[in-house]
């Protein structure tokens, strides 16, 4: 998968303040910015400040919170100025997201505290998109931004939200900025980041599905993966992560993580969720390694984690996997765990299992 982040935030903002320039002689002052309550002027020292403060953010490595500071123009700054500090502090956020190891992350609440450069990277675009969207009607120019860098913002910040035919006008609907035929209108909104769990020697991260659909398309999902890898499971876990991002009914949390190795950040196999949990508070997990990785107690480290995360929240009152009946090392693997036998047979399965497996069940 081609390495994404600091090109892409150059190309937005170049786009940005090239269409703005060509109004940098009216009154941003006195006029709002599309439906915000910003004016035109504010609205654009904000995307400035968010620039700065992502880069920030990656650049620190903040864990807990923002670092304390903002950033303010000079009084008497005019519109192109503040344009030429938009240039300024988004070529600040690509050189910090260039330079950042992929496996970083910073502090960011939404949803789940944190972010990886990526993630930086694919805010402060939407930043720049939406609030140049916002700059322009107040103003009365036309914009519309590149698709690939829409469909790319959508696909790595709103995974929850279903794809259209053009990426920009969903972007818009998922934001509060525009209709679509046969969507309610949104009246709030948050995007999404991936979310990261730590299981000892490894890390599982959360795919998004941008990553999904290169590593159902045979790529490499953007991870730096281990020789044999990624195995075929993961492949198709990805696939299903896909068609369900497509069809709308996507909940990252729910989806797939790709196992990776802490001390070199090699990706080493895949785990997860085959869905939500159902009424009953019920979910199903499933995991797989690659050959070179197997032996090693990866796969117990990464379900023990998984696991846990999973019971400690309300909506989830028992996880089951199904394992093959000749599949000795993955019952090792799920019993290791804590998963209870609970049905299947030679025969023929119970309680979720099919012909040939054993359920394995975990309870809080």
């Amino acid at each position: 998968m081609k390495a994404w982040g600091g090109e892409q935030v150059e190309q937005a903002v170049a786009d940005a303040v090239a269409l703005l320039r060509t109004a940098a002689g009216r009154d941003w002052e006195g006029v709002r910015a599309g439906r915000l309550e910003w004016s035109c002027r504010y609205t654009a020292e904000h995307v400035a400040g968010d620039l700065i403060a992502y880069a920030g953010q990656l650049a620190g490595r903040a864990q807990d919170d923002y670092v304390p500071f903002e950033i303010s123009l000079d009084e008497g700054t005019g519109d192109a100025g503040a344009l030429d500090v938009i240039e300024t502090t988004g070529a600040l956020l690509a050189a910090v997201v260039r330079t950042t190891p992929r496996h970083v992350r910073a502090f960011h609440p939404y949803p789940f505290r944190s972010a990886d450069r990526a993630g930086f990277a694919a805010m402060g675009i939407a930043e720049v998109l939406l609030h140049t969207h916002d700059i322009a009607q107040g103003l009365g120019l036309v914009y519309e931004p590149p698709a690939g860098l829409c469909e790319d913002v959508l696909t790595r910040l709103f995974p929850h939200v279903q794809p259209g035919p053009e990426a920009w006008p969903v972007l818009l609907w998922a934001t509060g900025r525009g209709e679509l035929p046969g969507r309610a209108p949104v009246t709030g909104w948050r995007w999404s980041n991936p979310l990261a769990i730590p299981a000892g020697r490894l890390t599982l991260e959360g795919v998004t599905p941008a990553a999904a659909r290169d590593l159902a398309a045979g790529g490499d999902g953007g991870f730096a993966w281990i020789e044999g890898g990624p195995y075929e499971g993961t492949r198709q876990a990805a696939g299903m992560v896909l068609k369900a991002y497509e069809s709308g009914v996507h909940r990252p949390e729910w989806g797939m993580f790709v196992l990776v190795r802490t001390q070199d950040g090699r990706a080493v196999g895949g785990i997860g969720f085959h869905g939500a949990p159902d009424e009953e508070g019920r979910a199903e997990v499933g995991y797989d390694l690659t050959e070179a990785a197997r032996g090693h107690g990866h796969a117990t480290e990464a379900l023990r984690a998984l696991s846990a995360w999973a019971l400690a929240r309300d909506d989830v009152r028992r996880l089951f996997a199904t394992v093959d009946r000749d599949n000795l090392p993955s019952q090792r693997v799920v019993t290791r765990a804590g998963y209870v036998r609970v049905g299947g047979t030679e025969e023929g399965g119970a309680d979720r299992a099919g012909d040939g497996q054993f359920a394995y069940e975990l309870l809080p």
